[in-house]
């Protein structure tokens, strides 16, 4: 399930979110949500990438910052191309709505519940011996 949280905008523009979120499990909602340590990770991946191509630096530090703008694009729920009519981001959706998004929670059934490890073998030979 998914709860959205939005300013402004109606019940049904929160359900076209949510049903957005639900199909395309965008990480953050916007680019400030999204951690330091994220961005510098994926800037450092990127960097050693770019380096191996043997680009000039000054053609590789515009390289990491076109493909670090490309990857929170398509991380942030708002700047994903909206998955119901693929004409527009959510960003512009809500703008479009007189809408802000707040925030998001998704919930996967199962999600946080630890397995139980069973040994059906021994399940059998502790019925059998009578313990």
């Amino acid at each position: 399930g998914v709860m959205v949280e939005i300013e402004g905008g109606s019940e049904d523009l929160a359900e076209s979110i949510a049903m957005h979120v639900a199909a395309m499990n965008p990480l953050y909602a916007v680019p400030e949500d999204v951690p330091g340590d994220v961005v510098e990770k994926e800037r450092e991946i990127l960097k050693a990438q770019a380096l191996e191509s043997g680009k000039p630096p000054e053609i590789v530090d515009k390289m990491i910052e076109g493909r670090i703008r490309k990857y929170l694009e398509e991380i942030c729920l708002v700047s994903q191309t909206y998955v119901r009519t693929n004409d527009r981001t959510v960003g512009k959706l809500l703008e479009e709505n007189g809408a802000k998004m707040v925030g998001f929670t998704r919930i996967a059934v199962g999600e946080g519940i630890k397995k139980k490890e069973d040994n059906f073998a021994e399940e059998v030979a502790q019925m059998t011996s009578g313990n």
